[in-house]
């Protein structure tokens, strides 16, 4: 444990994230951030205590989330700071999730690309999953019929019983084709797309005029080398004057503060549930990630440190 030079924290983490974007952090396929060395800590989102600062803004005591790697104790840059967790009423594990990464990249994703009309149709793909969940739940907010993809009957109960979705079907019992149709028979004004592959194939057709594609994620895709191929979307983008744009939490960061306000408040409120799926100790991080793309977790996954 280093101590903390000139604007650096030492931080003891209480809880890792695992965020399924982790596996394209550890790709040397290109991407938006630098792989992580190998032989370097795994970069990971954590929120702990400060426990020494030679930081100005900082004080020991002060509970803080960013980007401090999966490890116990971290002596990072001030910079790494996401914001300070003040909401001492909701455990700091929220941070990581509902009020964090994947509550925000939720919420802009929404209100900045997609900005859903009430009566529109909005259909999620991993829908009972951390992003997805939260998605659900805001656009039935602002009024629209809310449709979830999601795999296997427990998250599909999931969506419908636990995160009120209108809608639900299961991509991993066939026909997702026409069991899709009968949950739009309008049509899809905006697709959240958690997965790419397969499952989006099935949901662009369906898409309507002036519809919206969020591009959140890519799990439906095994590898990057070679790169995938599939159905082509132009057509469907240009015939329908669809629109299709990526979403990365990382454009929205310095806005984090006015999400985690809003989706603080409904979740005090009980108007915004979510399901934490949580692994003990640090020894349970390496398999976390693969977890993710088994299936394995009911809501946003996290390891908890003693």
């Amino acid at each position: 444990m280093r101590p903390p030079e000139a604007g650096e924290l030492l931080v003891r983490a209480e809880f890792l994230s695992v965020d399924p974007a982790m596996r394209g952090w550890v790709s040397d396929v290109a991407n938006y951030s630098e792989p992580v060395p190998v032989g370097d800590v795994m970069r990971s989102f954590a929120v702990g205590t400060v426990v020494a600062s030679a930081a100005p803004a900082y004080r020991p005591g002060d509970r803080v989330t960013g980007l401090f790697g999966w490890q116990e104790y971290a002596t990072v840059d001030a910079g790494a700071v996401l914001r300070r967790v003040d909401e001492d009423d909701l455990s700091p594990s929220l941070s990581l999730g509902v009020l964090g990464l994947t509550g925000a990249t939720a919420w802009f994703g929404l209100s900045e690309i997609a900005r859903p009309a009430a009566g529109e149709t909005v259909v999620v793909s991993t829908a009972a999953g951390a992003v997805g969940s939260v998605v659900g739940q805001l656009a039935a907010q602002a009024g629209c019929r809310t449709v979830g993809i999601a795999g296997g009957p427990e998250k599909v109960r999931l969506c419908l019983e636990e995160f009120g979705y209108d809608a639900a079907v299961d991509h991993r019992s066939p026909p997702l084709a026409a069991d899709l149709a009968a949950a739009v028979p309008d049509g899809v004004d905006v697709y959240f797309d958690n997965t790419a592959g397969p499952i989006s194939d099935t949901v662009l057709p369906r898409i309507n005029r002036r519809a919206r594609i969020v591009v959140c994620g890519t799990a439906a895709i095994s590898s990057w080398d070679p790169w995938p191929t599939g159905p082509r979307v132009e057509r469907h983008l240009l015939t329908k004057a669809a629109r299709m744009e990526g979403l990365l939490f990382f454009d929205h960061q310095h806005r984090l503060p006015e999400a985690v306000a809003a989706l603080a408040e409904l979740v005090r409120g009980g108007r915004l549930r979510y399901r934490e799926d949580v692994l003990d100790g640090l020894e349970a991080a390496p398999d976390a990630i693969a977890g993710l793309y088994r299936g394995e977790n009911l809501g946003k996954r996290v390891i908890r440190l003693a």
